[in-house]
C-alpha cells in the first residue's frame, strides 16, 4: 500500500519559515522523482518544486530562491524548507512520488499524499 504522509504545515506570520517533511512508503518505482505541489482555494494546483533521480532540483518562478527541496539519503523522506513565507504561499501542500523514465519525471504515473496545510498571515 503505498503512503506518502506530509507534516511540518502550520501558520506563521510573512517573512517566517517552515520546513514540511513527506514520507513516503509502499510505492515499486525503482526509479523516481518527488516533488512538492500546492493548491490555494479557486486556483489551480501547482508545482512548486523537484526533485528528479539525479539529484536535480527544480522550482516554480513563484517560491525561487526562497524554497528549497531535498530529500533524505535512502530517498524515500522529501522536506521542504520554506523562508521568507509570504502571504501569497498560503496553500495545502502535497508531496508527489512520479516514475522516473529515460531520466524524465513522469506525472501522469504518480502517487499523493493527503496534504498539509501552510497558513501565512500579513
Amino acid at each position: 500500500q503505498v503512503q506518502l504522509v506530509e507534516s511540518g504545515g502550520g501558520s506563521v506570520q510573512a517573512g517566517g519559515s517552515l520546513r514540511l517533511s513527506c514520507t513516503a512508503s509502499g510505492y515499486t518505482y525503482s526509479r523516481y522523482c518527488m516533488a512538492w505541489f500546492r493548491q490555494a482555494p479557486g486556483k489551480e494546483r501547482e508545482r512548486v518544486a523537484r526533485i528528479n533521480e539525479g539529484g536535480i532540483t527544480s522550482y516554480s518562478d513563484s517560491v525561487k530562491g526562497r524554497f528549497t527541496i531535498s530529500q533524505n539519503n535512502a530517498k524515500n523522506t522529501l522536506y521542504l524548507q520554506m523562508n521568507s513565507l509570504e502571504p501569497e504561499d498560503t496553500a495545502m501542500y502535497y508531496c508527489a512520488v512520479e516514475k522516473s523514465v529515460g531520466w524524465v519525471c513522469r506525472p501522469e504515473f504518480s502517487y499523493w499524499g493527503q496534504g498539509t496545510q501552510v497558513t501565512v498571515s500579513s
